[in-house]
């Protein structure tokens, strides 16, 4: 049975609506929960970018059944992994083991604002991979000491650790994310629904572990009113990782989709309330071999009506259908 989750997307509500927002998606009956991590909205219109792990904090103690999961955390540049280390622990104790940290390359849109510059790609996995490596040698208990290509760790230690420790989840977007992955992660995480990417992780270790996808949908009673909110806040989507990784703020993203046309996001995000066109849109996940597919209702304002709608609609369409 494939699960269907449900996104705290900082970059559209403020931390008590993200808090509000989650333990009505428990209550709807939603398999699991994701939030993003940023310090920037993609765009303005998006309007908010609270800090992800005091949310993460409180939906811990706000809810009692649905797992939460980083989508994703960057451990490389604005923040050291041996804190993002910590974070996750203390996380996963708060929530009483319903907690799965992912971690992917990152974005220059969040990552420039410590002033460290934004590495090539090629170094960001290799980043990755040094990060990865110091968060599960703390996991592990005891002193810590590392001196490596990109971080120094010294006499680190973990004072309180779960007795389960949080899963580790790794984004791929090409060959070499996903070799990491498969070596490294407990899980694989794309918001693609590329089969092609999943198989990549098999071949390198990832066979039989989760495989966690997302798809933004823009829910409303009016559909060209969700076709004109999803332009307006979510047009950035279709840019792919290789842009979507490298522009510097939302004043980037605004100018590198001011051609992008209302019709062009309908295409991709599907918008409305006919229930077998958001069926038909998570299909393709379920068919690629995710096993997990975490829903972005597009408009921070707007989560409330989806949730209703989800719980009524579209979570029985989709279990009856996947």
């Amino acid at each position: 049975m494939v699960q269907i989750g449900y996104t705290m997307m900082t970059e559209q509500a403020g931390p008590r609506d993200l808090v509000d927002h989650v333990v009505a998606a428990e209550r709807a009956g939603f398999d699991f929960s994701v939030t993003s991590d940023h310090y920037f909205p993609w765009l303005a219109e998006q309007g908010h970018a609270p800090y992800a792990w005091s949310v993460l904090g409180a939906a811990a103690q706000a809810t009692s059944r649905i797992p939460l999961m980083t989508y994703v955390t960057c451990p490389t540049v604005r923040y050291h992994p041996a804190v993002v280390a910590q974070k996750a622990a203390t996380t996963q104790l708060l929530a009483e083991g319903r907690f799965r940290l992912g971690l992917g390359s990152g974005e220059n849109l969040n990552e420039h604002v410590v002033g460290a510059g934004w590495p090539a790609a090629h170094v960001r996995l290799e980043m990755l991979e040094e990060a990865v490596e110091i968060i599960r040698a703390l996991f592990a208990g005891g002193d810590v000491s590392h001196h490596g290509t990109h971080y120094d760790v010294e006499n680190a230690r973990l004072w309180d650790l779960p007795d389960e420790l949080p899963p580790i989840g790794i984004a791929v977007s090409g060959e070499r994310s996903c070799e990491l992955a498969g070596r490294l992660g407990d899980l694989v995480i794309a918001t693609e629904p590329k089969s092609e990417l999943l198989d990549a992780f098999d071949r390198h270790g990832g066979s039989g572990k989760p495989r966690v996808g997302q798809l933004p949908v823009c829910f409303d009673t009016d559909r060209d009113a969700a076709v004109e909110r999803a332009h307006e806040q979510f047009r950035w989507f279709g840019g792919g990782w290789k842009v979507n990784s490298e522009l510097p703020g939302p004043a980037g993203f605004a100018g590198a989709t001011r051609f992008v046309r209302p019709e062009d996001v309908a295409d991709s995000i599907p918008c409305g309330s006919d229930v077998e066109t958001f069926v038909e849109a998570v299909r393709p996940y379920a068919e690629a071999g995710f096993t997990e597919i975490a829903l972005v209702q597009v408009g921070g304002e707007h989560q409330r009506p989806f949730i209703d709608w989800a719980e009524k609609t579209l979570l029985p369409a989709l279990r009856d259908a996947l």
